[in-house]
Protein backbone atom coordinates (compact mmCIF):
# COMPACT_ATOMS: atom_id res chain seq x y z
CA UNK A 1 0.00 0.00 0.00
CA UNK A 2 1.06 3.44 -1.10
CA UNK A 3 0.21 6.72 0.91
CA UNK A 4 1.16 10.14 0.12
CA UNK A 5 0.53 13.53 2.00
CA UNK A 6 1.54 17.47 1.41
CA UNK A 7 1.99 18.37 5.15
CA UNK A 8 0.70 21.77 4.85
CA UNK A 9 3.37 24.83 4.48
CA UNK A 10 5.56 21.73 5.10
CA UNK A 11 6.91 19.26 2.53
CA UNK A 12 5.63 15.69 0.74
CA UNK A 13 5.69 12.14 3.17
CA UNK A 14 5.80 9.03 1.09
CA UNK A 15 5.22 5.98 3.36
CA UNK A 16 4.75 1.96 1.61
CA UNK A 17 3.67 -0.50 4.19
CA UNK A 18 1.73 -3.68 4.17
CA UNK A 19 -0.94 -5.27 6.17
CA UNK A 20 -0.15 -9.08 7.70
CA UNK A 21 -3.11 -10.28 10.37
CA UNK A 22 -4.17 -6.58 10.84
CA UNK A 23 -0.69 -4.64 11.54
CA UNK A 24 1.56 -2.69 9.92
CA UNK A 25 4.52 -4.78 8.33
CA UNK A 26 7.78 -3.27 6.28
CA UNK A 27 6.77 0.02 6.72
CA UNK A 28 9.01 2.62 5.02
CA UNK A 29 9.09 6.64 5.42
CA UNK A 30 10.51 8.77 2.58
CA UNK A 31 9.62 12.03 1.15
CA UNK A 32 11.52 15.18 0.68
CA UNK A 33 11.36 16.68 4.45
CA UNK A 34 14.80 17.35 6.55
CA UNK A 35 15.11 15.46 9.26
CA UNK A 36 18.32 15.11 12.17
CA UNK A 37 19.58 12.87 12.96
CA UNK A 38 19.42 9.78 10.37
CA UNK A 39 18.20 7.56 12.90
CA UNK A 40 15.65 9.08 13.44
CA UNK A 41 14.14 7.82 9.85
CA UNK A 42 14.55 4.34 11.15
CA UNK A 43 13.10 5.00 14.61
CA UNK A 44 9.75 6.28 12.81
CA UNK A 45 9.52 2.80 10.67
CA UNK A 46 10.29 1.12 13.84
CA UNK A 47 7.74 2.48 15.49
CA UNK A 48 5.05 1.77 12.91
CA UNK A 49 6.23 -1.64 12.89
CA UNK A 50 3.64 -3.59 14.63
CA UNK A 51 0.87 -1.28 14.59
CA UNK A 52 -2.83 -2.03 14.62
CA UNK A 53 -4.15 -1.33 11.04
CA UNK A 54 -6.67 0.11 12.46
CA UNK A 55 -4.90 2.74 14.89
CA UNK A 56 -5.99 6.25 13.70
CA UNK A 57 -4.04 9.44 13.51
CA UNK A 58 -3.37 10.33 16.76
CA UNK A 59 -2.33 6.99 18.05
CA UNK A 60 0.02 6.66 15.15
CA UNK A 61 1.62 10.00 15.67
CA UNK A 62 2.10 9.05 19.55
CA UNK A 63 3.51 6.34 18.39
CA UNK A 64 6.19 8.22 16.45
CA UNK A 65 6.39 10.82 18.84
CA UNK A 66 7.75 8.19 22.14
CA UNK A 67 10.28 6.86 19.53
CA UNK A 68 11.86 10.10 18.09
CA UNK A 69 15.67 10.25 19.86
CA UNK A 70 15.65 13.63 22.03
CA UNK A 71 18.16 15.41 19.90
CA UNK A 72 15.69 14.96 16.72
CA UNK A 73 14.51 18.00 15.11
CA UNK A 74 12.09 18.06 11.95
CA UNK A 75 11.53 20.74 9.38
CA UNK A 76 8.93 20.07 6.67
CA UNK A 77 7.27 17.02 8.18
CA UNK A 78 5.88 16.38 11.44
CA UNK A 79 4.44 12.99 12.96
CA UNK A 80 0.90 13.88 12.81
CA UNK A 81 1.85 13.86 8.60
CA UNK A 82 3.35 10.89 8.77
CA UNK A 83 0.56 9.44 10.50
CA UNK A 84 -1.85 11.03 8.13
CA UNK A 85 -0.13 9.53 5.70
CA UNK A 86 0.07 6.16 6.63
CA UNK A 87 -3.85 6.32 6.81
CA UNK A 88 -4.21 7.22 3.21
CA UNK A 89 -1.80 4.54 2.10
CA UNK A 90 -4.67 2.15 4.07
CA UNK A 91 -7.79 4.08 2.74
CA UNK A 92 -5.93 3.56 -1.01
CA UNK A 93 -6.24 7.08 -1.42
CA UNK A 94 -5.99 8.99 -4.68
CA UNK A 95 -3.54 12.04 -5.47
CA UNK A 96 -3.47 14.91 -7.38
CA UNK A 97 -1.53 13.92 -10.13
CA UNK A 98 -3.94 10.48 -10.67
CA UNK A 99 -6.23 12.51 -12.32
CA UNK A 100 -6.89 14.95 -15.88
CA UNK A 101 -8.51 17.68 -14.05
CA UNK A 102 -10.63 20.02 -15.64
CA UNK A 103 -10.73 23.84 -15.48
CA UNK A 104 -14.27 25.65 -16.01
CA UNK A 105 -14.01 29.72 -16.13
CA UNK A 106 -16.99 30.83 -18.19
CA UNK A 107 -19.20 34.17 -18.04
CA UNK A 108 -20.72 35.73 -15.14
CA UNK A 109 -23.41 34.35 -13.72
CA UNK A 110 -26.73 35.06 -11.05
CA UNK A 111 -25.72 34.14 -7.63
CA UNK A 112 -28.58 31.07 -7.49
CA UNK A 113 -27.48 29.31 -10.29
CA UNK A 114 -23.88 29.20 -9.28
CA UNK A 115 -25.21 27.68 -6.05
CA UNK A 116 -26.86 25.13 -8.41
CA UNK A 117 -24.02 24.81 -10.60
CA UNK A 118 -21.90 23.59 -7.56
CA UNK A 119 -24.39 20.95 -6.69
CA UNK A 120 -24.46 19.54 -10.21
CA UNK A 121 -21.04 19.34 -11.62
CA UNK A 122 -20.01 18.16 -7.85
CA UNK A 123 -22.84 15.27 -8.38
CA UNK A 124 -21.53 14.73 -11.91
CA UNK A 125 -18.28 14.17 -10.48
CA UNK A 126 -19.69 11.72 -8.04
CA UNK A 127 -21.44 9.83 -10.63
CA UNK A 128 -18.34 9.69 -12.87
CA UNK A 129 -19.14 11.35 -15.89
CA UNK A 130 -17.04 14.78 -15.62
CA UNK A 131 -13.54 14.60 -14.15
CA UNK A 132 -12.75 16.34 -10.69
CA UNK A 133 -12.98 19.94 -11.67
CA UNK A 134 -11.67 23.85 -10.83
CA UNK A 135 -14.53 26.23 -11.39
CA UNK A 136 -13.71 29.78 -11.56
CA UNK A 137 -16.90 31.97 -11.24
CA UNK A 138 -17.42 34.97 -12.28
CA UNK A 139 -20.26 37.19 -10.46
CA UNK A 140 -23.59 39.10 -12.23
CA UNK A 141 -24.49 40.59 -9.43
CA UNK A 142 -23.86 41.55 -5.52
CA UNK A 143 -24.47 38.98 -3.21
CA UNK A 144 -24.79 37.57 0.37
CA UNK A 145 -24.43 33.93 0.46
CA UNK A 146 -25.15 32.19 3.43
CA UNK A 147 -24.26 28.57 5.31
CA UNK A 148 -26.39 26.15 4.99
CA UNK A 149 -27.13 25.98 8.44
CA UNK A 150 -27.85 29.37 9.46
CA UNK A 151 -30.59 31.31 10.78
CA UNK A 152 -31.12 34.26 7.57
CA UNK A 153 -32.27 37.19 10.26
CA UNK A 154 -29.59 36.20 12.60
CA UNK A 155 -26.86 36.55 9.50
CA UNK A 156 -28.71 38.98 7.12
CA UNK A 157 -29.96 42.42 7.72
CA UNK A 158 -32.71 42.18 4.77
CA UNK A 159 -33.41 46.13 4.21
CA UNK A 160 -30.04 46.70 3.67
CA UNK A 161 -29.40 43.71 1.49
CA UNK A 162 -32.40 45.35 -0.54
CA UNK A 163 -31.12 48.95 -0.34
CA UNK A 164 -27.70 48.08 -1.85
CA UNK A 165 -29.40 45.68 -4.52
CA UNK A 166 -28.30 42.02 -3.07
CA UNK A 167 -29.17 39.36 -3.88
CA UNK A 168 -29.15 36.62 -0.66
CA UNK A 169 -28.85 32.87 -1.49
CA UNK A 170 -28.34 30.10 0.48
CA UNK A 171 -25.74 27.26 -0.66
CA UNK A 172 -25.71 23.45 -0.13
CA UNK A 173 -22.34 23.93 2.31
CA UNK A 174 -22.13 25.06 6.01
CA UNK A 175 -19.77 27.64 7.05
CA UNK A 176 -20.71 31.08 8.00
CA UNK A 177 -22.02 34.64 5.56
CA UNK A 178 -20.21 35.59 2.52
CA UNK A 179 -20.59 39.23 0.92
CA UNK A 180 -19.72 39.12 -2.49
CA UNK A 181 -19.51 42.06 -4.87
CA UNK A 182 -18.40 40.94 -8.90
CA UNK A 183 -15.60 43.18 -9.35
CA UNK A 184 -13.83 42.57 -5.32
CA UNK A 185 -14.62 38.91 -5.22
CA UNK A 186 -12.37 35.75 -6.07
CA UNK A 187 -14.54 32.59 -5.83
CA UNK A 188 -13.64 29.12 -7.18
CA UNK A 189 -14.96 25.72 -6.35
CA UNK A 190 -13.11 22.46 -6.50
CA UNK A 191 -15.42 19.30 -7.21
CA UNK A 192 -13.17 16.12 -6.16
CA UNK A 193 -13.43 12.93 -5.77
CA UNK A 194 -13.40 11.39 -2.42
CA UNK A 195 -10.93 9.13 -2.75
CA UNK A 196 -8.69 12.14 -2.85
CA UNK A 197 -9.17 13.24 0.89
CA UNK A 198 -9.19 9.15 1.98
CA UNK A 199 -7.58 9.48 5.27
CA UNK A 200 -7.63 12.68 5.77
CA UNK A 201 -10.23 13.69 8.60
CA UNK A 202 -12.61 16.84 7.85
CA UNK A 203 -10.06 19.42 9.22
CA UNK A 204 -7.19 17.84 7.55
CA UNK A 205 -9.23 17.63 4.17
CA UNK A 206 -9.99 21.69 4.21
CA UNK A 207 -5.95 21.81 4.81
CA UNK A 208 -5.07 19.60 1.96
CA UNK A 209 -7.53 21.32 -0.69
CA UNK A 210 -6.14 24.67 0.17
CA UNK A 211 -2.55 23.87 -0.46
CA UNK A 212 -2.45 24.56 -3.63
CA UNK A 213 -3.66 28.32 -3.59
CA UNK A 214 -1.15 29.30 -0.86
CA UNK A 215 1.50 27.86 -3.03
CA UNK A 216 -0.31 30.56 -5.37
CA UNK A 217 -0.34 33.18 -3.21
CA UNK A 218 3.63 32.34 -2.38
CA UNK A 219 4.12 33.38 -6.08
CA UNK A 220 2.38 36.39 -5.70
CA UNK A 221 4.68 37.28 -3.07
CA UNK A 222 2.01 36.74 -0.32
CA UNK A 223 2.90 34.18 3.06
CA UNK A 224 -0.48 32.74 3.56
CA UNK A 225 -1.49 29.56 5.71
CA UNK A 226 -4.28 27.82 6.18
CA UNK A 227 -6.02 28.94 9.63
CA UNK A 228 -8.23 26.04 11.33
CA UNK A 229 -10.82 25.31 10.57
CA UNK A 230 -11.73 27.21 7.42
CA UNK A 231 -10.13 30.32 6.72
CA UNK A 232 -6.65 31.45 4.69
CA UNK A 233 -4.63 34.21 6.68
CA UNK A 234 -2.23 36.08 5.95
CA UNK A 235 0.56 38.62 8.52
CA UNK A 236 -1.95 40.72 7.46
CA UNK A 237 -5.69 39.87 8.03
CA UNK A 238 -7.90 36.99 6.56
CA UNK A 239 -8.10 36.53 2.90
CA UNK A 240 -10.72 33.91 2.11
CA UNK A 241 -12.90 31.41 4.24
CA UNK A 242 -13.85 27.82 2.63
CA UNK A 243 -16.66 25.50 2.97
CA UNK A 244 -17.35 22.16 2.16
CA UNK A 245 -19.84 19.51 1.22
CA UNK A 246 -19.99 15.82 1.13
CA UNK A 247 -21.98 13.94 -1.45
CA UNK A 248 -22.72 10.27 -1.75
CA UNK A 249 -22.59 8.47 -5.20
CA UNK A 250 -25.36 6.86 -6.95
CA UNK A 251 -26.03 3.30 -5.19
CA UNK A 252 -24.50 4.34 -1.92
CA UNK A 253 -21.23 4.36 -4.16
CA UNK A 254 -18.23 6.18 -3.47
CA UNK A 255 -19.12 10.27 -3.57
CA UNK A 256 -17.34 13.47 -3.98
CA UNK A 257 -16.40 16.76 -2.01
CA UNK A 258 -17.30 19.88 -3.04
CA UNK A 259 -14.69 22.49 -1.74
CA UNK A 260 -15.76 26.27 -2.39
CA UNK A 261 -13.75 29.09 -1.36
CA UNK A 262 -14.70 32.99 -1.48
CA UNK A 263 -11.38 35.40 -1.40
CA UNK A 264 -11.56 39.47 -0.98
CA UNK A 265 -10.24 40.57 -3.70
CA UNK A 266 -11.36 44.26 -2.62
CA UNK A 267 -13.87 45.38 -0.43
CA UNK A 268 -16.64 48.08 0.55
CA UNK A 269 -16.34 47.55 4.71
CA UNK A 270 -18.93 50.11 5.28
CA UNK A 271 -21.64 48.25 2.89
CA UNK A 272 -20.36 44.73 4.42
CA UNK A 273 -21.72 46.18 7.24
CA UNK A 274 -24.91 47.02 6.36
CA UNK A 275 -25.98 44.20 4.90
CA UNK A 276 -24.29 41.34 7.61
CA UNK A 277 -25.08 40.79 11.13
CA UNK A 278 -21.71 40.41 12.52
CA UNK A 279 -22.15 39.96 16.40
CA UNK A 280 -19.53 40.73 19.28
CA UNK A 281 -19.26 37.07 19.65
CA UNK A 282 -18.48 35.72 16.44
CA UNK A 283 -15.29 38.80 16.32
CA UNK A 284 -14.28 37.70 19.62
CA UNK A 285 -12.87 34.53 18.57
CA UNK A 286 -11.00 36.28 16.11
CA UNK A 287 -8.87 38.27 18.15
CA UNK A 288 -9.85 41.51 16.54
CA UNK A 289 -12.81 44.23 17.63
CA UNK A 290 -13.52 45.23 14.37
CA UNK A 291 -15.52 43.28 11.20
CA UNK A 292 -13.47 45.85 9.07
CA UNK A 293 -10.53 44.67 10.19
CA UNK A 294 -11.16 40.95 10.31
CA UNK A 295 -10.77 40.64 6.33
CA UNK A 296 -7.74 42.16 4.35
CA UNK A 297 -7.95 42.53 0.56
CA UNK A 298 -5.62 40.86 -2.07
CA UNK A 299 -5.95 43.74 -4.05
CA UNK A 300 -3.53 45.64 -1.59
CA UNK A 301 -1.75 42.49 -0.71
CA UNK A 302 -0.70 41.94 -3.99
CA UNK A 303 -1.22 45.49 -6.08
CA UNK A 304 -2.23 43.18 -8.85
CA UNK A 305 -5.45 43.41 -10.95
CA UNK A 306 -8.51 40.95 -10.22
CA UNK A 307 -8.04 38.66 -13.51
CA UNK A 308 -4.23 38.95 -13.30
CA UNK A 309 -4.78 37.25 -9.69
CA UNK A 310 -6.77 34.64 -11.25
CA UNK A 311 -4.86 33.77 -14.32
CA UNK A 312 -1.68 33.26 -11.75
CA UNK A 313 -3.63 31.29 -9.60
CA UNK A 314 -5.31 28.74 -12.18
CA UNK A 315 -1.39 28.78 -13.82
CA UNK A 316 0.43 27.79 -10.33
CA UNK A 317 -2.68 25.07 -10.30
CA UNK A 318 -2.12 23.82 -14.05
CA UNK A 319 1.72 23.87 -13.00
CA UNK A 320 1.42 21.87 -10.50
CA UNK A 321 -1.48 19.14 -11.75
CA UNK A 322 -2.21 20.24 -15.09
CA UNK A 323 -5.59 21.48 -15.89
CA UNK A 324 -7.39 21.28 -19.45
CA UNK A 325 -9.57 24.09 -20.05
CA UNK A 326 -13.63 22.39 -20.10
CA UNK A 327 -16.97 23.78 -19.80
CA UNK A 328 -20.30 23.25 -18.37
CA UNK A 329 -22.04 20.90 -20.90
CA UNK A 330 -25.78 21.55 -22.16
CA UNK A 331 -27.27 18.94 -19.98
CA UNK A 332 -25.66 20.47 -16.48
CA UNK A 333 -26.52 24.06 -17.52
CA UNK A 334 -30.24 22.95 -18.15
CA UNK A 335 -30.40 20.87 -14.49
CA UNK A 336 -28.48 24.03 -13.09
CA UNK A 337 -30.69 26.28 -14.11
CA UNK A 338 -33.88 24.47 -13.38
CA UNK A 339 -32.22 22.93 -9.78
CA UNK A 340 -31.89 27.51 -9.54
CA UNK A 341 -35.82 28.14 -10.13
CA UNK A 342 -36.94 25.45 -7.92
CA UNK A 343 -34.32 25.10 -5.41
CA UNK A 344 -32.18 27.98 -4.57
CA UNK A 345 -34.58 31.38 -5.88
CA UNK A 346 -37.43 30.34 -3.54
CA UNK A 347 -38.43 31.40 -0.23
CA UNK A 348 -38.40 27.68 1.50
CA UNK A 349 -34.87 26.83 0.60
CA UNK A 350 -33.47 30.62 1.57
CA UNK A 351 -35.28 30.68 4.80
CA UNK A 352 -35.15 27.12 6.03
CA UNK A 353 -34.04 28.62 9.01
CA UNK A 354 -35.68 31.08 9.89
Amino acid sequence: MHGEYKVPGGKLVVVDLEVEDGVLRQVRVAGDFFLEPDEALGAIDAALEGAPASMETPGLAARITAALPESTVMFGLTAEGVAIAVRRALAHATEWSDYDWQLIHEAPQSPALHMALDQVITEEVAAGRRPPTLRVWEWASPSVIIGSFQSLRNEVDLDGAARHGVEVVRRISGGGAMFVEPPSTITYSLSVPDSLVSGLSFADSYAYLDDWVLAALGDMGIKAWYQPLNDIATEAGKVAGAAQKRMVGPNGGPGAVLHHVTMSYDIDADKMLEVLRIGKEKLSDKGTKSAKKRVDPLRRQTGLPREAVIDKMIGSFRARYGLAQGKVSDAELARAEDLARTKFQTDEWTARVP
